[in-house]
């Protein structure tokens, strides 16, 4: 299935599979493979000035629907979204939220982290640069969605929390300061096009990771600023210095189609390859010293 195929809009068509909201208003729809007990209902951050309009949190892109779709499968025990597919990825059970204590990098409209709220993730906390814009939005898009009568497991958690992050802050911070190492999963969808700032998204992720060998990082990005902005965030060079390491990776595109990832991947159609997105499980170095692929 399409992963465009999921979204209705209120405004003009969408021309583009890779910008799949950019209009005030949308609706998640709960047929198909979803299984929501409702439609979700989402508000895209309306950008005051140029400073808003360059953090992109106007827009839902295709990274952040996927993963909420893995987060669904593996939470509720379904099929890997476009069952059939896909030979790369692991089981979708790797992807299960329940009981753990989730917190969303640039969330953006935080779908992600509504589906967690709702599939049984015992703590939220969904976070994005502390723009009032955006935050604005944010509250209003779990205020909308996560409600005691919408809950796919019979309980909503009611710790859910919206907080203002800009990544790499860690010393100034009263958030940062008391979540440290308090998290099971981190997600991370579409926040690598700005190279400049990886590393400080690095040290929010290392800060926020809890220490257990069972804790994961889940990375999806889009190539629509190209592969090269993208690559180096997975480098050993960059990952191992922070304590991380790359479990898995592949590339999956918007029908479900996947294949190996290659970070010097050539293409000739630039258009089709924005239709493709990396997807990635850290977790943290092996004491051994082992690198990740």
């Amino acid at each position: 299935m399409n992963l465009v195929d999921r979204i209705s809009l209120t405004g003009p068509p969408v021309s583009s599979p890779e910008d799949i909201l950019s209009t005030a208003l949308s609706t998640l729809d709960p047929n198909d493979q979803l299984n929501l007990p409702k439609p979700l209902h989402f508000e895209l951050a309306d950008p005051a000035g140029e400073a808003d309009r360059k953090l992109f949190s106007h827009y839902l892109w295709n990274p952040s629907l996927l993963l909420a779709e893995l987060i669904e499968a593996g939470s509720l025990g379904l099929d890997a979204p476009a069952s059939g597919k896909g030979v790369l990825s692991p089981e979708p059970y790797h992807f299960n939220v329940r009981a753990q204590h989730t917190i969303e990098l640039g969330a953006g409209t935080a779908l992600p982290s509504i589906m967690a709220g709702l599939l049984g993730a015992s703590r939220v906390v969904i976070t994005d640069y502390p723009a009032l814009t955006v935050l604005t939005t944010l509250n209003g898009n779990v205020a909308r969605n996560v409600t005691a009568t919408s809950s796919l497991l019979g309980k909503v958690t009611d710790q859910i929390i919206i907080e203002g992050h800009a990544w790499g802050d860690l010393d100034n911070s009263d958030f940062a300061g008391t979540n440290r190492h308090a998290f099971d999963s981190i997600f991370v969808a579409d926040c690598l096009w700005m190279p400049w700032q990886q590393a400080n998204l690095l040290a929010s992720i290392c800060w926020f990771l809890a220490p257990s060998s069972n804790a994961r990082v889940w990375v999806v990005a889009g190539f629509h600023t190209g592969r090269g902005k993208v690559r180096g965030f997975f480098y050993t060079a960059q990952l191992g210095p922070v304590g991380l390491e790359v479990e898995r990776i592949w590339e999956r595109d918007v029908l479900g189609a996947e294949r190996e990832w290659n970070p010097d991947r050539r293409v000739d159609n630039f258009s089709g390859e924005r239709r493709w997105l990396v997807v990635a499980v850290l977790k943290r170095k092996a004491e051994d010293g082992q690198e990740g692929p």
